[in-house]
């Protein structure tokens, strides 16, 4: 899995999440708060992103994110470990 098929993973997540956000106006340099999702939507996002994508991960290693990019980089070291 690709580190593009991840961000279009979390993206279909914020979309999902963050219903009045259009896909055009997600970039991957963005964090989730940028975006408006508050402490639960990005929980929400983070959890059902490890869902799709069949990881299990500690919540310290989420933590660790600033951005939607430090996010997909989490996401695919986990994978590709």
């Amino acid at each position: 899995m690709t580190r593009e098929d991840i961000f279009n993973i979390i993206k279909e997540n914020i979309i999902k999440v963050l219903i009045d956000i259009d896909s055009d106006s997600i970039s991957i340099d963005q964090s989730l708060k940028d975006l408006g999702a508050n402490s639960i939507d990005r929980v929400e996002i983070a959890q059902d992103s490890m869902e799709d994508l069949n990881l299990v991960l500690p919540r310290v290693d989420l933590g660790q994110a600033q951005n939607i990019n430090d996010l997909v980089n989490i996401f695919y070291k986990h994978i590709n470990s």
